[in-house]
């Protein structure tokens, strides 16, 4: 699995550091993901997930059901 988050599809975004000079040098800039394990309450169970951290403040807010059913994910499999 990529490093890309499950539930938002987040990933890595190209970019560029630039020094004091104006030098600019590719860099890729990663997206802050994290191992949540979160309880499904209608399975009566945990899920493993690679969360960013703005999809794990949304799923509080949200909830697990809801917010997999809007990103379209089967937690059956997950």
């Amino acid at each position: 699995m990529g490093k890309k988050c499950q539930l938002t599809g987040k990933k890595a975004n190209n970019a560029f550091a630039v020094s004091h000079s104006h030098r600019r040098t590719k860099k890729l800039q990663e997206a802050n993901l994290q191992w949540k394990r979160v309880w499904w309450p209608q399975e009566k169970r945990w899920v493993k997930l690679r969360l960013s951290t703005k999809a794990i403040k949304t799923l509080e807010k949200k909830g697990l059901a809801t917010f997999a059913r809007e990103a379209g994910i089967n937690l059956h499999q997950a």
